[in-house]
């Protein structure tokens, strides 16, 4: 709820018009310095012979949409904060329903004691970090025609090339934070280890908890995971609301300690909607139905004509998500 609210005020405020009003005045200004530039190099270059060390037209392109792009974001975050301040009473007056909703839910975690219901000893919140490390994987397995194509890859890199430094301290950044998280915050509920009938158990056990090892050699496919879902969001989606995206996802997962699919929903529900898959090819979508066909008839297989019984409790079990 507060991540729809807060992309509710990100589009109030970067859609409002004095924000528009803004940005045109500073689109006409950085037209009018790019021409300057660019008038200056041509007079110094008729003054000169050209020589190996000028940059090229794609180059000098290509240094000029970088250097637009690192400050996107910033520029996003002063103008949302500038513009809210300015309609501060506007923006509380229509985001009054939510007000409410957040003032009364704090209200019932102070009477309650707790955010959960059921068996509260059962349910702590805890630093599940690695929890957003198998978001990204899970996500970008049902989608995978979307994520480890060629023209994805070819993106990927792309990108990577044309901002390089910053591009590459993000990721150096992104592979350490993966690192810490799967091996100072990997955690294994009591639920995960004793439940054989939930697939994340066997998911645990065959391919996460295999290997001491192999928790780490999956955080390179979890960043490039994630970076992945963010590339695909920024096509349709302003950096800033990117940003307020996977913060949100993170203040979702990383306090549950259960491994569970049904926490990835929402989120991946949300990047679904909010990417530009739409204009996907038709072999993407078919391949991402086809995916989603077989998942759901194997799932409904095993527990239709896979059922088996527990030592320790009578009854037929059968396996669930």
């Amino acid at each position: 709820m507060l991540f729809v609210a807060c992309s509710g005020v990100l589009d109030f405020t970067l859609d409002s018009p004095r924000q528009k009003q803004n940005e045109k005045v500073d689109q006409h200004s950085r037209h009018q310095s790019i021409d300057g530039k660019e008038a200056t190099l041509r007079s110094s270059l008729r003054k000169r012979k050209p020589d190996n060390s000028t940059l090229d037209p794609f180059d000098r392109a290509n240094s000029i949409s970088s250097t637009e792009d690192t400050s996107g974001l910033v520029y996003d975050v002063y103008a949302v904060m500038s513009t809210c301040w300015s309609m501060k009473w506007n923006l509380l007056v229509t985001f009054s329903p939510f007000i409410v909703v957040v003032v009364a839910f704090g209200i019932f975690i102070i009477w309650n004691g707790g955010i959960v219901l059921g068996a509260k000893e059962d349910h702590v919140v805890s630093p599940h970090f690695a929890q957003i490390m198998y978001f990204s994987l899970v996500s970008a397995l049902f989608t995978a025609p979307l994520h480890f194509s060629v023209a994805q890859l070819r993106n990927m890199l792309q990108e990577l090339r044309q901002n390089r430094p910053l591009s590459l301290l993000l990721t150096l950044v992104a592979l350490i934070a993966g690192f810490a998280s799967v091996h100072f915050f990997s955690l294994a509920h009591p639920y995960l280890l004793a439940d054989n009938r939930h697939y994340p158990f066997y998911l645990w056990r065959k391919i996460i908890n295999a290997h001491w090892l192999m928790k780490y050699v999956l955080v390179p496919v979890y960043v490039y995971s994630w970076f992945s879902i963010l590339s695909l969001l920024e096509k349709s989606r302003r950096k800033i609301w990117v940003l307020v995206y996977f913060l949100a996802t993170c203040a979702v997962l990383v306090p549950t300690p259960l491994i569970e699919f049904r926490y990835y929903t929402i989120p991946f529900y949300i990047f679904m909607l909010q990417s530009c898959v739409r204009n996907s090819g038709c072999a993407t979508w078919l391949l991402t139905g086809t995916i989603f066909v077989c998942v759901n008839v194997f799932a409904m297989g095993m527990f239709l004509f896979r059922p088996f019984k527990w030592s320790h409790e009578d009854g037929v079990q059968r396996f669930i998500w």
